[in-house]
């Protein structure tokens, strides 16, 4: 999937826009491996924050809501809980 998704959104959206896009599914795929180093999550912290900022950019406000936000507490909750399987 993770693939398919900038081919997918390649003609439709600007080039910063696929980017920032691509930035936050890898965040995803990073969170969901079944291993995951605790010395990368303070650089996927600050990472992050930065794609959330960058989308913010180009999306609406109305876009954004408190589900989006807590995207950003995922690390720490991953650094307070460690790693639980489903």
């Amino acid at each position: 999937m993770q693939q398919l998704l900038p081919m997918a959104i390649h003609g439709i959206l600007p080039k910063n826009v696929r980017f920032s896009i691509t930035r936050l599914c890898s965040f995803f795929n990073f969170i969901c491996k079944k291993f995951i180093d605790p010395q990368n999550l303070e650089e996927l912290q600050q990472e992050i924050v930065i794609v959330l900022c960058q989308v913010e950019m180009f999306f609406p406000p109305s876009f954004f809501d408190i589900m989006v936000h807590l995207i950003v507490h995922l690390v720490r909750e991953i650094r307070l809980c460690e790693l639980v399987y489903l």
